[in-house]
C-alpha cells in the first residue's frame, strides 16, 4: 500500500513522520519552500526523515493508492471538486474535524459526493501534531464502513507508537471529532474569563450531552461517542493549551487578539451546528452560544448568564 498525505500543515506533517516508520511516504503541500531544510515551520523542531518525499506536485502525490486528506473541513469540498479526477477510485482517509458550513455535512459525505468511486475512511481521535511527530504514544479511531478495507487500513497505518482502533461507524467518529472542537472553545472561554475549573467541568459534561444528542439523532452509535473519537478527544482538547480551539476560547475569555492565520475548526463548526440543530429541532445551547461568541454577537458575561439562567430540569 503506497501512502501520500495531502496537506502539509502541522498534523499532515506529523502523520507523515509517524507513518514513514513503516514505509516511504509522500507529503504534498501548496508551499514546500522549506523542503530543503527538512523542517516544516508549522512543526518546528521536527526533522523530516529521508523516507518522506516532499512535493508541491499534486499529480505526483496522487500516484499513491491511499491518500490521507489533512485539509481543513471548510476547504475540503472545494479542493476535491477542483481535483476530483485525481482522487477517483482511491482510498481517501479524511483527518478533518469539522462540519461544512454550506452543506451542513461531515467530510465523509463531501468525499462521497465529489468522489463517489472512492473508498472512504476517517482518522480521528485525541491527538496533537507535536506528540505524534515526537513519537509519543497515541491512540486514534479509524472509521470505515467497508470492514475489509478498514481492517487493511488499520494494519497499514498503525505503528509501534500509533495505535488505531477500528469501527464502521463513520458518522459517529467524524461527528465526535467535529463537535468536540465547539465544546473546546467553550471550555477555553470559561478558563480565559476566570470562571474556574468547576465551570469547565460543567461545560465538558453538558457539552458531551449535546454532542451525543446531536450525533445519535444523525445516526451515530452512542458507544462511538464514549470512545476515542468522542469523549477521548473532548477530554484532550478541553484541558490543554496545545488545542487551537481551546486557545481561541481563552482569547475570547480574556478579550485578547488571536492569530487569524491559525485554523480554528470549531468556530465555523459552531455556526454549522447551530444551523443543523435548528433544522432538526435539537437543543444545543452551548454550541449556539459558542457560535454567537465567535461572531462577536454576545459578551462572555452575557453568554454565561444566559446559560446559567436556563430553566431548571432533570439531568
Amino acid at each position: 500500500m503506497s501512502i501520500a498525505i495531502i496537506g502539509a500543515g502541522a498534523f499532515g506533517t506529523a502523520l507523515a513522520v509517524a507513518l514513514s516508520a513503516n514505509r516511504p511516504v509522500t507529503l504534498w503541500g501548496r508551499d514546500t519552500g522549506w523542503a530543503g531544510t527538512r523542517e516544516n515551520p508549522r512543526l518546528p523542531g521536527v526533522s523530516l526523515p529521508d523516507t518522506i518525499t516532499i512535493t508541491d506536485d499534486l499529480m505526483l502525490a496522487t500516484h499513491a493508492d491511499t491518500l490521507l486528506l489533512a485539509l481543513p473541513a471548510q476547504t475540503l469540498r472545494g479542493f476535491l471538486t477542483s481535483h476530483a479526477a485525481l482522487f477517483a477510485r482511491k482510498v481517501l482517509v479524511s483527518t478533518a474535524k469539522g462540519i461544512d458550513l454550506t452543506r451542513l455535512t461531515g467530510p465523509s459525505t463531501l468525499i462521497a459526493e465529489t468522489c463517489p468511486q472512492a473508498t472512504i475512511a476517517v482518522l480521528t481521535g485525541p491527538s496533537f501534531a507535536a506528540d505524534i511527530a515526537r513519537g509519543l504514544p497515541t491512540a486514534l479511531t479509524l472509521a470505515c464502513a467497508d470492514a475489509t478495507a478498514g481492517r487493511a487500513l488499520q494494519h497499514a497505518l498503525s505503528t509501534p507508537v500509533l495505535r488505531l482502533y477500528r469501527t464502521t461507524d463513520v458518522s459517529g467518529a467524524e461527528l465526535g471529532g467535529a463537535l468536540k472542537n465547539v465544546i473546546a472553545i467553550a471550555a477555553g472561554t470559561v478558563i480565559g474569563a476566570g470562571f474556574g475549573d468547576s465551570a469547565r467541568a460543567a461545560i465538558i459534561t453538558r457539552g458531551f450531552a449535546e454532542m451525543t444528542r446531536l450525533a445519535t439523532r444523525l445516526g451515530a452509535r452512542p458507544e462511538t461517542l464514549t470512545g476515542l473519537s468522542g469523549l477521548g478527544d473532548l477530554t484532550l482538547t478541553c484541558t490543554s493549551a496545545q488545542s487551537r480551539n481551546f486557545r481561541f476560547g481563552q482569547s475570547l475569555g480574556t478579550r485578547a487578539e488571536f492569530d487569524s492565520r491559525t485554523t480554528v475548526e470549531g468556530a465555523a463548526t459552531a455556526r454549522a451546528v447551530a444551523a443543523l440543530a435548528a433544522r432538526l429541532g435539537e437543543e444545543m445551547p452551548i454550541a449556539a452560544m459558542v457560535a454567537r461568541l465567535a461572531e462577536g454577537a454576545v459578551s462572555v458575561e452575557n453568554a454565561m448568564e444566559t446559560l446559567m439562567t436556563r430553566p431548571l430540569k432533570e439531568e
